[in-house]
């Protein structure tokens, strides 16, 4: 694997001979990458190539899964996440977004509202600021500011997966790892919310995995190619697009020849 030169004083998340298996079943091997605070780290690959496997390590979603093995490590600012005591406070840290939407049986607003009240936030008027200001962020206000006490559930798939963004953002994390997140989005919306995450890039470090791969070109700082549980090679994004490789199954990848 080839991988950019990392100051660890700029380093959010090191991952260190990663592994991941599904009862006998490998998903990912020796993975050891470094992502850099306030950077979009882009992640391509062909289905089945470990990078869902890679996002449920981060945040320790093996504690749902008897059937989910890890080994390795993974630090987060420094701190070997295996050994953090108390899980829910590192997933507040941590904002997921995944392919499908996952809606609580919750109004719009108290979606969006909920991590805010877990962390205690009270008061109506600043909740009301979070609320609408995450809202923006996920390109979902104008079409709901009038049915903020509608089910979130009764929203279309798209505007319920706009409205996991929402959420996900509520929580103020750190660290935001999108998966697919466009998979139900309009192209029009799916600009936007890019642009929304440039942005966010100041505030926070970005994980995308994304299929599309010339959604990584928009908007990624670097790159990883995942393959067959694999890191294949990481690259400032752009290198990957101009021939700038040394593996030709990158090339081949993002020229399109398979995947």
């Amino acid at each position: 694997m080839v991988a950019a030169p990392q100051s660890p004083a700029t380093a959010k998340l090191e991952v260190r001979d990663l592994a991941i298996n599904y009862g006998t079943k490998q998903a990912v091997s020796d993975i050891s990458l470094t992502i850099r605070e306030n950077e979009i780290f882009g992640i391509i690959g062909p289905a089945n190539a470990g990078k869902t496997s890679f996002l449920k390590a981060i945040n320790r979603m093996e504690d749902f899964d008897t059937n989910m093995s890890v080994a390795g490590q993974i630090l987060f600012d420094g701190v070997d996440t295996r050994q953090v005591r108390n899980v829910y406070g590192l997933r507040r840290r941590i904002g997921v977004v995944f392919p499908l939407p996952v809606g609580l049986p919750m109004t719009v607003y108290d979606n969006v509202a909920l991590a805010p009240r877990l962390a205690g936030v009270r008061n109506k008027a600043e909740l009301n600021v979070i609320v609408e200001r995450c809202l923006h962020r996920a390109a979902l206000w104008d079409e709901v500011k009038d049915r903020l006490n509608a089910l979130g559930s009764l929203l279309s798939g798209g505007q319920q997966q706009r409205l996991t963004i929402a959420r996900a953002l509520s929580q103020e994390p750190d660290l935001l790892m999108l998966d697919e997140f466009s998979i139900a989005i309009d192209p029009v919306t799916t600009m936007r919310i890019e642009d929304v995450l440039k942005e966010l890039r100041q505030e926070m470090t970005i994980i995308l995995v994304t299929n599309l791969v010339q959604q990584a070109r928009r908007i990624a700082d670097r790159t990883a190619f995942f393959l067959e549980g694999s890191c294949v090679e990481i690259a400032p994004t752009e290198d990957l697009f101009t021939g700038e490789v040394s593996d030709q199954r990158t090339r081949d990848y993002v020229e399109g020849r398979f995947g």
